[in-house]
């Protein structure tokens, strides 16, 4: 039973260097990519699908609503079904919702993979952990939630992620880029997916400061015991 390699990346709407951001994907080569601020307004669907034959993997769809999440996969990888939701927030804050997609692996049970970006009010992310872990209680198989949290461990929204999920990603520092001290960007999975060394990915510090204000984090899955 092989491993799937899956990511996370907040790409800052592509108001960096796009194409530093599609080497930094394909130098991980990820089976499943969860972004979080890809464009969102008028032709992103356009830069979002462009985005994905850069970084050689496929999108699971359009992500209107979503507040800029959303999921590519590899080729590896059959997606059965997708969406985008809406999460609440106050007037003229950024949009936030959450991308999932429903995916197909041979030698595993289903996998669903979350990509979300919770809101900078304190509040709101707590509420949005609760109504995104509500939504999903009812998934079959296994789960993988993946993005920026903006918050760190010791943050409500995480606590409540860190409850039935656990951390997969350890705590890598991924903002800001260019010397990151925080660990905002955060992969859980459920508890029966086990943690295994992967093929190393060598990436250029002046790339990643170019590709984006974050960096990625990404963990190498398989299912087994914890």
């Amino acid at each position: 039973m092989r491993a799937v390699r899956v990511a996370s990346y907040n790409t800052r709407d592509f108001l960096d260097d796009r194409d530093a951001a599609a080497s930094v994907v394909r130098a991980i080569d990820p089976d499943v990519l969860c972004l979080q601020e890809v464009p969102r307004r008028l032709g992103a669907a356009w830069r979002v699908s462009r985005f994905a034959t850069a970084c050689g993997m496929a999108w699971v769809g359009r992500h209107r609503g979503s507040g800029g999440t959303t999921i590519f996969v590899s080729e590896r990888i059959r997606v059965s079904g997708a969406g985008h939701h809406r999460l609440p927030v106050r007037l003229l804050d950024r949009t936030r919702g959450y991308a999932v997609a429903h995916l197909v692996i041979d030698g595993w049970q289903p996998l669903t993979a979350v990509s979300l970006h919770l809101s900078l009010r304190p509040d709101e992310r707590q509420r949005h952990a609760g109504a995104i872990l509500a939504a999903l209680a009812d998934q079959p198989g296994a789960l993988v939630v993946a993005g920026d949290l903006n918050e760190l461990d010791d943050g409500a929204a995480h606590r409540a992620f860190a409850q039935g999920l656990r951390v997969v990603s350890g705590s890598v520092p991924t903002y800001p880029s260019r010397a990151p001290r925080k660990a905002l960007d955060v992969i859980f999975a459920t508890p029966h997916l086990k943690v295994v060394a992967g093929p190393p990915v060598v990436l250029d510090d002046a790339v990643l400061a170019a590709a984006s204000d974050h960096r990625p984090v990404w963990v190498d899955l398989r299912p087994g015991s914890v």
